[in-house]
């Protein structure tokens, strides 16, 4: 496989971030900015995707988190902090699963133990039902605008635009079937790195019981609320996100 596109800035302890569905690189613009002050920030675009849109798409989480560890042993990096968003927050705890040593603090960011999710606004077969019928295009549209509880209104929505330019329908289903055939239930209890979870608590894409769930079996976890957020919290609050993303990891 060729490479994949790799934001690499910044000094210090390594701070891994890796985007969910339908993103990209771009989507974490405001930690980028923020954390290359204090860490060498790592922020890949998953095969398929945005800025690795040339590169062909994985239909496996267990087979993303393998091409992001291939990327930090190239890079030469041993130990980082890893942040996962969404999909990405099924990509880090794989990771973790692989390589728990290597893995200093987990941060799960609005996301859960497996990939089909009860009480999701729509199953994954009516996602791809949907793409197929209509379109990558009405597809990102249609999710998207759930991201945010002001909707495609919000100030920092058009990083999603950004994100989603140039995916094809082939890779936006690969990663639904991804997401579809992961379960990572079985392995929290093997998961010992201090762990942060992080929701909005107006989260249609992951329940409460989906972050709970990731709280109650990760021995050393904990669980931050950010009120009136969806399911992009740290694009819609990207500061009080920021600080406590570097609090945690400072610590």
């Amino acid at each position: 496989m060729e490479t994949i596109y790799i934001y690499d800035e910044g000094k210090g302890f390594p701070l891994v971030l890796i985007h969910g569905f339908l993103g990209s690189s771009e989507m974490w613009r405001n930690q980028k900015d923020f954390f290359s002050d204090f860490n060498r920030v790592i922020a890949p675009a998953l095969p398929g995707f945005g800025e690795s849109s040339n590169i062909k798409s994985l239909n496996s989480i267990n087979q993303m988190a393998i091409e992001i560890l291939k990327v930090l042993d190239k890079k030469k990096i041993e130990r980082f902090n890893l942040l996962g968003h969404s999909m990405g927050g099924m990509v880090v705890q794989e990771i973790t699963k692989i390589a728990s040593e290597r893995v200093n603090k987990l941060l799960c960011i609005s996301t859960g133990s497996i990939g089909e999710v009860p009480g999701r606004y729509e199953t994954i077969d009516d996602t791809r039902k949907k793409l197929r019928a209509g379109g990558i295009e009405k597809t990102f549209l249609n999710a998207s605008k759930k991201w945010f509880v002001k909707g495609d209104k919000d100030k920092n929505y058009y990083l999603c635009k950004n994100a989603f330019k140039n995916i094809s329908l082939e890779t936006a289903d690969n990663a639904l079937i991804a997401m579809k055939n992961w379960s990572g239930y079985e392995n929290l209890k093997n998961i010992k790195n201090d762990t942060l979870i992080v929701w909005g608590n107006k989260d249609n894409s992951y329940n409460f019981d989906q972050v709970n769930t990731l709280n109650k079996n990760i021995k050393n976890s904990r669980l931050e609320i950010f009120k009136d957020c969806s399911h992009n919290l740290h694009l819609e609050k990207a500061q009080e996100f920021n600080f406590l993303i570097k609090d945690f990891i400072s610590k």
